[in-house]
This record gives C-alpha cells, sequence and structure tokens, in this order.
C-alpha cells in the first residue's frame, strides 16, 4: 500500500467495485483480471471503511496531516503508538517505562478530539505521577486544550469533573470517591496508566473504574508488566478493557492458565504465556532498547504527599529555620544542617540533637517503590542519602516485596551498600549483583557507591530522595549508565515537599553548592 503526497492512499485489490460503491473519495485507476489498483483518499471515514472491508493494516491517517502539535517532536515509535491507539477502541499499549507512552496516547487522544470521535478524556493513574507526568507533559504537548487534576476533597474533585476540562486526571481510589460525578461526566475515553494498579477484579477499585468502561467507551490500558508475577494477573486487566476475552470467573482463568500442585501450592501451565498474551490483545509494546532514537539516560519524577506526622515536624523545622533567620548572617554550613533535617524528615528518618532517630510514616513513599520495582523487568539500584534511613528502608523493604510482589523470598534479594560496609563485603555484593538474578535490588548510599563500581545489570536507578552535591549526584547515575550497559537507563526521583522539589532542580541545573544551600534555606523560610 503506498501514500501518495500524503493525501490519498494506492494499492491493489479484488475489492475494487465493493470500495467504489462505499467510499464517493476512491478512483479505480487500472484493472488486471480480478485485481484492479484503486486510488482511496487518505481521511479517517475512508480509513475505517477499509478496515471494515478486511484490508490488512492500511496506515492510520494520524500519520498524515495531523500537525504532532506541542515542544516535542515524536519519535518514530511514538509515531506508531499513537496510530495503533488511535485505530483501536479497546487495547493496550504495553512499553517498557521511559518509552513515552503518555505522549504518545496524549497524541492519539487529541486526534480523536480534533475528528470529533471522541468528546472528553478521564486518565486514571497513581497519584504520585498526576501532576509530574500527565500534567505536565500534557502541557508541553497539548497546550491547545484544557487539563484539570481530580484531587482533594470530594467537593473539589467534583468541581473538576462538572468544569469543561477537556482532560480530567484522577487517581484510582479518586474514581470511588466521585463515581457519579465521572458516570455523569461525558467521558468516552479512558485512558488507564500503570494498569497493574487495577489487576485484582475483586477489589472496590476495579470495580468502580468498570462501571466508567462502559459499551461505547474507548479504553487504552498502559503498563509495561502485565502479567510480571503471575499469569493471573492478566485476568483483571483483560476483564475491564476486553471482558469477552477471558472466562467470565478468575476460578475459571486460574484453572485455564494454572496446574494445581498441592492445595496451596499452583504453577504456571506451560501455555500459560501463550494465553496471557491472546487475551491482551490488540496491544503494542516497545521495549527502551527497541527505541533506538530514545536517549541512553532518561528521567522521571513521582510526586508523593508526606504523612501528617511528616508535615507536623517538617512545619516545626521550618519555624526554627524562620526563628534562627531573624537578625543573623545565614551561611552555608548552618543552612546545611537544617535542610538536611528537612530532607531527613521528608525521607522517613531523622536524628534528634541527642542523637536518637524518630521515624516517620513513609509507606506510600514505599509502596512507590515497591511498585517502580515491580514495574521494571531488569534490577534496580536505590540510592538512600541517609543511613539510618537505609537501615528502616531495608527492613520494610524486605517485607513489602515479598508480600506485594509475591516473590519467594530465597528467589528475591535485597542488598545493601552504605559507608558501614567492610570493603571485601562490598566487593561481594556487587559481584553477587552482577552475576546472580535473585539480587534485583540494591540500597546504596551515593557517597559512598559514587565512583569506581560497575552496577550495568541495573537499568532503573531510583533515588529516595536528593543529595546536595551535583558531583556525585552524576557520578553515583553512572554506575550503571556507563560502558557495559546494553540497555537505556532510567533515573527516577521520589519527591514529596518543597526543599526535595528545589534540591532535584538544584542538581539537574547544576548550581554552585554554596550558593544552592543559602538559597534553598531562604526559599524556605520565605515559604510560611
Amino acid at each position: 500500500m503506498q501514500i501518495v503526497e500524503n493525501k490519498a492512499l494506492q494499492f491493489v485489490t479484488r475489492k475494487a467495485e465493493q470500495i467504489a460503491a462505499l467510499i464517493p473519495k476512491s478512483k479505480i485507476l487500472e484493472r488486471n483480471g480480478p485485481l484492479a489498483k484503486v486510488l482511496v483518499h487518505w481521511g479517517h471515514e475512508e480509513w475505517q471503511l477499509l478496515r471494515n472491508l478486511g484490508l490488512k493494516n492500511p496506515p492510520h491517517p494520524i500519520l498524515g496531516r495531523y500537525k504532532w502539535p506541542g515542544i516535542y517532536t515524536p519519535f518514530d515509535h511514538q509515531l506508531s503508538t499513537a496510530a495503533f491507539l488511535a485505530a483501536n477502541s479497546r487495547c493496550y499499549c504495553l512499553s517498557e517505562p521511559g518509552t513515552g507512552k503518555t505522549n504518545a496516547a496524549a497524541w492519539a487522544a487529541d486526534y480523536l478530539l480534533t475528528k470529533k470521535l471522541v468528546k472528553r478524556v478521564l486518565v486514571v493513574c497513581p497519584v504520585s505521577i498526576m501532576d509530574t507526568a500527565w500534567r505536565a507533559d500534557l502541557f508541553r504537548t497539548l497546550m491547545h486544550r484544557s487539563v484539570g487534576i481530580a484531587s482533594g476533597t470530594k467537593r473539589q474533585r467534583e468541581a473538576v469533573i462538572a468544569a469543561d476540562y477537556e482532560f480530567v486526571i484522577i487517581n484510582f481510589d479518586g474514581v470511588k470517591v466521585v463515581h457519579q460525578a465521572l458516570m455523569a461526566g461525558g467521558f468516552d475515553l479512558v485512558i488507564i496508566d500503570e494498569a497493574t494498579s487495577v489487576k485484582n477484579a475483586q477489589t472496590e477499585r476495579w470495580k468502580a473504574l468498570n462501571s466508567l468502561c462502559k459499551p461505547g467507551v474507548r479504553v487504552w490500558a498502559m503498563t509495561g508488566t502485565p502479567a510480571a508475577q503471575s499469569p493471573l494477573d492478566a485476568y483483571g486487566l483483560a476483564k475491564l478493557v476486553r471482558p469477552d476475552s477471558v472466562p467470565r470467573s478468575y476460578g475459571m482463568w486460574r484453572d485455564r492458565v494454572m496446574i494445581k500442585i498441592t492445595q496451596f501450592k499452583w504453577v504456571p501451565h506451560t501455555n500459560a504465556k501463550a494465553m496471557v498474551h491472546e487475551v491482551l490483545q490488540p496491544a503494542i509494546r516497545y521495549t527502551k532498547e527497541e527505541c533506538l532514537d530514545l536517549p541512553d539516560l532518561l528521567y522521571a519524577t513521582r510526586e508523593l504527599e508526606l504523612s501528617p506526622q511528616q508535615k507536623k515536624y517538617y512545619e516545626q523545622v521550618k519555624t526554627h529555620m524562620v526563628a534562627l533567620a531573624a537578625g543573623e548572617e545565614i551561611t552555608a554550613a548552618n543552612a546545611a544542617t537544617l535542610i538536611n533535617k528537612l530532607a531527613q524528615i521528608a525521607q522517613g528518618a531523622v536524628y534528634t540533637d541527642t542523637g536518637e532517630v524518630i521515624q516517620f510514616d513513609i509507606k506510600d513513599r514505599l509502596a512507590e517503590l515497591v511498585d517502580i520495582i515491580e514495574s521494571t523487568n531488569n534490577k534496580v539500584l536505590v540510592f538512600v542519602p541517609y543511613r539510618h534511613v537505609t537501615a528502616m528502608l531495608r527492613d520494610a523493604l524486605d517485607n513489602l516485596v515479598v508480600r506485594l510482589i509475591g516473590a519467594d523470598p530465597n528467589s528475591y534479594a535485597v542488598e545493601v551498600i552504605d559507608g558501614g560496609v567492610p570493603a571485601t563485603q562490598r566487593a561481594d555484593i556487587i559481584k553477587r549483583f552482577q552475576t546472580e538474578d535473585r539480587v534485583k535490588v540494591l540500597l546504596l548510599s551515593p557517597q559512598a557507591t559514587a565512583h569506581g563500581i560497575t552496577l550495568t545489570r541495573a537499568d532503573n536507578i531510583v533515588w529516595w530522595g536528593p543529595i546536595t552535591s551535583t558531583e556525585v549526584y552524576l557520578q553515583a547515575n553512572s554506575r550503571a549508565h556507563r560502558a557495559g550497559q546494553t540497555n537505556k537507563v532510567t533515573v527516577t526521583h521520589l519527591q514529596g515537599s518543597p526543599v526535595e522539589r528545589r534540591m532535584y532542580a538544584a542538581l539537574q541545573g547544576k548550581v554552585n553548592a554554596h550558593m544552592d544551600l543559602v538559597e534553598l534555606y531562604k526559599q524556605e523560610i520565605d515559604n510560611v
């Protein structure tokens, strides 16, 4: 099939008469027995008719005269992904994290809005990426569209939904809170990002979202790991997007993809992967390695709210900062002390003046880290700036990984390297990480491990919190992003406080450390 001047499709077919009768903007150019060369206008209606007639994969018209708005030029894989999404009302985008799924979905939705094939779009995603990923990308990509985040109280969420926003972004648990408002909101395209969050069809979260995905509503489910831990995970996703593709009950699906060994033990059927692939269709998937036009180092941000306990202590430290600033000259030394206190609170544990450690509720940040670990097919480095936080995180992560991911403790290990680990033991841990599949996660002190080691088995780096040294930050990222790395590397920042946001901005902006600390201090005390 040939594209002619970006306006028409030219091809040879046995269905020339049908095409000529159904599509006014078509022309039979020449005949050769039962075959004929046909020229057809390349518009959406014509494309749909050709598809309905059974022509195999006619190119989608989004690849023609669509303007691809925004500040970015789409990569080749994003063009293909956007065309695929626009072509399929119910489908899956299973590309790996960091491949630009958000922008591809935004362009596809904008195309459908422009053609009046869609009236309103609902984006359902984790709260941590509502603003930092979705609203930010929509602003940069579709500046001509209106976007609202349905967050806050029930009344605040309902007000956003009732407004005229073309895109409304809401978190998974928020769907149940304002379910009736969403049902009446006129959403005819639902984009579900990080869709494994609704893999369990027995939860209230799944049921609330499922009721929005009624017949006639387009549903795009996006996740890089649709059934990473078990073929059972595919059931909820398939039943949500294409309910006719799976049995009516979870038990029937389990009997199809699993084999019962004992009363309490089931193992995947030998054909389980093929069965999962079959029900999660139509789908498109790109790995980061397949996206040859992507940069080798990608950045992402996850926004997390501080717990009430953290907020209380954070404000107390800020009040002390204001008092200290009254009439005194602020140096980098005393600014660093108080900025570090704020950063420690946000990351989950802080030293008191007597040397004791106060621990805070970090379940949201910890769950976000587990979600990142679960969504990657390879290994993960987690840089933790404070040693007392590392100890707390190691204990919590060991338990959560086993419980949430369902991993066998003997096949899934979390290791730690900080300033207290001897050199010989450190070398053994690095060797195990590089050679043994069971060591999946490595918690690292950036100051102790930023130089001289290679950790290329990981292609995902998570910063539990920021540090003040740009040089250490860049060197730490280079532990994975270096010679010997065969994959593209993603660096994810976890942040939940104003000081963390400014510290990350300073790191990426390579601001002078002394001026940065003083400026951070001044910005914090001005923000009361």
